[in-house]
């Protein structure tokens, strides 16, 4: 975010876009609306920034909660099936030996192993990465305010202020 004479520069980030958007609600205002309305004004585009960049970060929290909560089926499926296969081994064979029964019993460990690896990263990144968001969110909110609230004193105030 570099400041220019007349402004951001085509800053980056999050904070960069949000003042972006304030500054251009600031430029817009209108002489007969209220300090009131101003300030909703300024602070519902901010707000409207905020909004565009957390629906950036969120794209793929969908996708971690979707591994985390199927992934374990994914191997309890797998874990049936091995053992599926285990059970018709014994029934062809007839013989109830390590032999006949281990390769089943390995691809059942082997499903229900893979599943856990997919889903506890999965829901460890999740909760974390949502979290980030949540505070992230929080902070600019309460920031939104407090712009809002200073961006939408009365421009003419500042002038015989700055003047004097």
């Amino acid at each position: 975010m570099v400041a220019t004479g007349g402004g951001l520069e085509a800053g980056r980030g999050i904070a960069a876009r949000i003042v972006a958007a304030a500054q251009e609600a600031w430029r817009d205002q209108d002489p007969t609306e209220t300090r009131a309305e101003r300030r909703e004004r300024i602070e519902r585009a901010m707000r409207a920034a905020l909004t565009l960049d957390l629906k950036r970060l969120q794209l793929g929290l969908p996708l971690l909660a979707t591994s985390g909560s199927a992934a374990p089926f994914v191997g309890l499926f797998g874990t049936v099936w091995g053992i599926m296969n285990s059970f018709s081994s014994i029934a062809k064979s007839q013989d109830t030996s390590l032999a006949v029964v281990a390769p089943g019993i390995a691809e059942a460990l082997f499903a229900t192993a893979i599943g856990l690896v997919v889903a506890i990263p999965a829901v460890i990144a999740y909760n974390k990465l949502s979290g980030d968001v949540g505070k992230v969110q929080s902070a600019f909110v309460a920031a939104i305010g407090t712009l809002g609230n200073r961006l939408a004193r009365d421009r003419s105030h500042h002038a015989r202020s700055a003047a004097e």
